[in-house]
């Protein structure tokens, strides 16, 4: 099964609830609250955020956090890589020359091509669009994929 950590879900939670209320400073227990998540995670996370740009912080009594741009400027991608890293799946899809089968490799590429089109997929969903709890249409299935759908 791939997934998302279940941090980088939280982030994308906080980073909504900043979005809902873009511009204003909002302090970390207000957050907590508002996103239904532990105060110390929601630390956690704004100190990830921070560091990655996407969200400012403002010391002192009017202090608190606030997204760092316009909602429709911040990707999920850019949350994605914030939490977890740079995107691939596959080490070599990440990180070129981090597997030593890479000389003779005969899947890398075609892994690299499937890591770009979940990153392109993912950059093109900005924060805006999870506030708006827009849906995209489905991605097309081509025609012979032998694709099953199960639900958990």
């Amino acid at each position: 099964m791939l997934r998302i950590g279940k941090l980088t879900d939280y982030a994308t939670v906080l980073m909504t609830a900043l979005a809902q209320r873009q511009g204003e400073v909002l302090a970390a227990s207000e957050l907590a609250e508002t996103a239904h998540l532990e105060l110390p995670t929601v630390s956690k996370l704004l100190k990830q955020l921070c560091a990655a740009g996407l969200v400012e912080s403002r010391r002192g009594i009017q202090g608190g956090y606030r997204l760092a741009r316009a909602a429709s400027d911040i990707s999920i991608l850019e949350i994605v890589v914030a939490l977890e890293g740079p995107l691939g799946m596959t080490e070599c899809s990440a990180v070129q020359g981090s597997c030593g089968h890479e000389p003779h490799c005969r899947v890398q590429g075609n892994w690299q091509r499937i890591s770009r089109v979940i990153e392109t997929a993912l950059a093109e969903v900005s924060l805006a669009d999870m506030l708006r709890g827009e849906h995209a249409l489905p991605l097309p299935v081509r025609r012979g994929a032998n694709i099953r759908v199960t639900s958990v």
